[in-house]
């Protein structure tokens, strides 16, 4: 059963969160401070964190950094922040996956699950990534459409690469510029919007309407299975 740390300080949202995973067999903790979500993390080790970002003592991004200093643990950010630079702040500080309020219980509950899949210790199997039309091949470093290989540029690779180990994950554009091109090419989105419509056209049965390299607006990218 794994452990869940609900962390918002309004206390009828945490009551109806505890209800809610309780009833489905999640074990729940709950803080209403980022002061004792830090001390409960710690202690209780959760499986997942949800997180609001407007708590009265520290601000939600300083409690994912805090979490980032010794713990992947995933982090659901929930709240009421709607600016897409809010959103890249909490994703940049090393959110998992950002729900806005109010949000629905289903949704939330369907991220929950995709948060704790993919915390999972990784199989040989997970080294493979496979959809209707593609095959990634990690380990070998080989992706195939259609049964055909497909030549990548080393760039290519790692782009997808990022993409594909954050498999349904929002990746900002400010990390995949970090991670392939280094820290003094965060501004240059240009070089992804290349590289995404390289991918897309090599990749993507219809380079047009992308159904695997989904593009989030002003954000990121996403990779769908």
């Amino acid at each position: 059963m794994p452990r869940v740390l609900v962390v918002d300080d309004e206390p009828q949202l945490v009551r109806a969160l505890t209800i809610n995973l309780r009833a489905r067999k999640y074990r729940v903790d709950s803080a209403h401070d980022g002061a004792s979500a830090l001390q409960l993390a710690a202690a209780s080790h959760p499986d997942v964190v949800l997180l609001d970002l407007g708590l009265p003592d520290i601000d939600g991004i300083d409690v994912i950094k805090g979490l980032r200093g010794w713990t992947r643990v995933p982090i659901i950010v929930l709240s009421a922040r709607h600016t897409s630079d809010e959103k890249v702040d909490a994703l940049d500080a090393g959110a998992d996956d950002y729900v806005t309020k109010p949000f629905g219980m289903d949704e939330l509950l369907a991220r929950l699950r995709a948060a704790v899949r993919r915390a999972a210790p990784a199989d040989e199997e997970d080294i493979v990534v496979e959809t209707k039309t593609l095959t990634v091949d990690l380990a070998a470093k080989k992706v195939r459409r259609d049964g055909n290989d497909i030549r990548l540029t080393p760039t290519e690779w790692h782009v997808l690469e990022i993409l594909v180990r954050n498999s349904g994950r929002l990746v900002t554009q400010r990390q995949l510029l970090r991670d392939v091109w280094g820290p003094n090419y965060e501004t240059e989105t240009n070089y992804l919007r290349v590289y995404m419509a390289q991918l897309r056209r090599k990749l993507e049965q219809d380079p047009a309407h992308p159904r695997h390299f989904i593009t989030e607006a002003g954000m990121g990218y996403r990779f769908e299975r």
